[in-house]
């Protein structure tokens, strides 16, 4: 088992270093993406800690391909800061552009701050759904081992996270999707109140290509919203 974790362990950071390596040796721009026939079915993407929006390019590629318009929110960066403040950055994008029923896709980080822009008054009628795949809602034992404050943050100990944790009003409406073996976040992803799917997978960062998870993310954006459209 703990040869086998190796390995796991192995493949995720490599996949991790392709992707790192690639945003930066060809970065790509986000802007064709946005025209899609679907304009109804907007999904915005945001990535994880240390992560830019290509880390999820195959991800944009599969629903823009499906025909939805893919947004990113470019100011979030690596997506570093606090959450509160990333989660403004997503409110803020989502009043300019004026999207409604927005599908978010986010992965690790990105589901607190999808979950965070869920709940802020500005934008929470705008989004009807996210998917998060391998997101520390309840944080990691892992984080208090860093001094990095943006990965200390994610502590099962700090106020902001416990905050959001404690708040289950929108979790019906997320799709928590995790591996079998996350080396990131050893206490899973489960989301009390939401849909909770675990993938055959083990990674942190390679659930972005499990074979399951193109479905998943499909049929979350077929599904009726609220009102039944």
């Amino acid at each position: 088992m703990l040869a086998a974790r190796g390995w796991w362990w192995t493949l995720d950071y490599a996949y991790a270093a392709y992707w790192q390596l690639r945003g930066l040796l060809f970065p790509a721009d986000p802007a064709p993406y946005l025209q899609a026939p679907r304009r109804d079915r907007p999904v915005l993407l945001i990535p994880g800690v240390y992560e830019n929006w290509q880390f999820m390019h195959r991800i944009a590629e599969l629903l823009h391909g499906a025909g939805h318009p893919v947004h990113v929110v470019s100011l979030l960066g690596y997506n570093r800061g606090e959450v509160p403040r990333m989660a403004a950055l997503v409110s803020a994008y989502l009043e300019e552009a004026d999207l409604r029923d927005v599908t978010i896709v986010a992965h690790s980080k990105g589901g607190l701050v999808g979950k965070r822009a869920m709940i802020l008054p500005a934008s929470a009628g705008r989004i009807r759904h996210m998917v998060a795949v391998n997101s520390p809602f309840a944080g990691s034992v892992y984080a208090r081992l860093f001094l990095l404050p943006s990965i200390r943050a994610f502590s099962p100990r700090n106020g902001e996270l416990r905050a959001l944790a404690a708040d289950l009003s929108v979790n019906h409406r997320i799709t928590s999707v995790y591996s079998t073996f996350d080396p990131h976040i050893p206490g899973g992803s489960y989301l009390p109140g939401a849909r909770n799917i675990q993938l055959d997978s083990a990674g942190h960062f390679r659930t972005l290509e499990d074979p399951a998870l193109p479905g998943i993310l499909l049929q979350a954006l077929a599904e009726p919203d609220a009102q039944g459209n």
